[in-house]
């Protein structure tokens, strides 16, 4: 239930922001855009990661394949304004559609709502290009974990995030229409929100057909390679918070899961340096409190299960304090950043080296969204990072 609220405030507001991207003139002279609408067909292999999909389920049946089918809307700033200019080729956009791993009463058919950016890597002609492209949204639906039911689910929650990446090579047949044929790899998890939380994840083809109800971007302009971003430094603040689940082991006893469920809350400062139009890297300063952090010393003894129970340790012995090293992809509206950091105060039990991946939603010049993910050694899910940042 928290992770179907926190998308419908996420996004509508990324909706809002890209809907007054497309239509406002005031952040760029002359600001206009070139729309699309399109539908794509992704059919998939299910890797098989957990015993749930290998066929320890209710059904005694394997999960090895997925079909999803979604309609899209979206759009590129048009290459005579300045952001069309800088950004040449990028577009983005909003994604509703379903998705089937033929296996319904295992699954069910979860419902799909996301945002998408891509933009072109390498063109072969006018016609013919190679690009990427991200997704990130909410798949909604699942027949999640049930202690009698569906006791070893990979998913708990009925509504879970889902992300994708992909590669797709671009062939535009006329000014209005292009085909598009790529590889794409998917994500569905709860950010460890809820437990068991192991997850799916799917690699597939993908073909598309998108109808370009503009043909502005056809039109080449003679200054695109002269549009230059000269090297700056800029400060992003941003304060994040989320709830986890945490699993602890106390004494002698096997791990158990902990009732109820844990807050998080983190301050990130950092400092990056603008490198060019798409990339800008630098440090940052990481604090973060966990209230599910260091408890085992704390343990009651006597107490277990459902009832266990905890002295509340002192506010320094859950603390985090770590620096971390940063790359951010920068594009309009959105921004990706990857970090890798290690803590020098870190909490009993807790991994010290950490990583992230966020994603930034500006809906003001310097104002943003943040949603984001923190691992421990690359494989150990810690929490949620959901916040606002300003950037200075």
């Amino acid at each position: 239930m928290k992770i179907r609220r926190l998308l419908a405030v996420f996004l509508p507001a990324v909706l809002f922001q890209m809907l007054s991207a497309a239509e406002s003139d005031t952040l760029l002279q002359n600001r206009s855009v070139v729309w699309h609408v399109g539908m794509e067909a992704v059919p998939a292999f299910v890797a098989q990661t957990n015993s749930f999909i290998r066929g320890n389920n209710p059904s005694q049946a394997k999960i090895q394949s997925n079909l999803s089918g979604v309609l899209r809307v979206g759009f590129n700033f048009d290459e005579n304004t300045n952001e069309g200019l800088i950004y040449k080729g990028v577009y983005q956009g909003i994604g509703i559609g379903a998705t089937s791993f033929f296996k319904q009463d295992l699954t069910h058919t979860p419902i799909l709502a996301h945002v998408y950016q891509g933009s072109p890597i390498k063109h072969f002609s006018e016609r013919l290009w190679l690009g990427y492209e991200w997704k990130f949204g909410a798949a909604m639906g699942w027949k999640h974990y049930d202690a009698n039911a569906n006791p070893n689910a990979p998913v708990s929650t009925a509504v879970t995030a889902h992300m994708a990446l992909g590669i797709r090579l671009n062939y535009r047949l006329s000014d209005n229409w292009l085909v598009t044929l790529g590889i794409e790899g998917s994500h569905y998890s709860n950010g460890n929100t809820s437990i068991p939380n192991s997850g799916i994840n799917t690699i597939g083809a993908v073909a598309g057909v998108t109808y370009i109800i503009d043909t502005r971007s056809n039109k080449k302009h003679p200054l695109v390679d002269q549009v230059t971003i000269q090297p700056e430094w800029f400060y992003d603040i941003m304060a994040y918070g989320a709830w986890r689940k945490r699993v602890i082991t106390v004494g002698e006893q096997l791990p158990q899961l902990t009732p109820g469920h844990f807050g998080v809350a983190g301050l990130q400062f950092s400092p990056m340096r603008r490198l060019n139009r798409w990339v800008a890297t630098g440090a940052a300063l990481d604090m973060q409190y966990d209230e599910s952090a260091g408890l085992s010393p704390y343990w009651i003894e006597g107490s277990y299960d459902k009832n266990i129970k905890f002295h509340r340790p002192p506010f320094i012995k859950q603390l985090g304090i770590g620096v971390s090293a940063h790359a951010e992809l920068i594009m309009p509206i959105f921004a990706i950043n990857a970090g890798l950091g290690v803590n020098v105060l870190n909490p009993k039990g807790d991994k010290r080296f950490y990583q992230s991946l966020t994603l930034k939603t500006f809906v003001m010049r310097n104002v943003y969204l943040n949603v984001g993910y923190r691992l421990g050694n690359f494989k150990d899910p810690q929490n949620l990072m959901l916040g606002v940042g300003v950037r200075l």
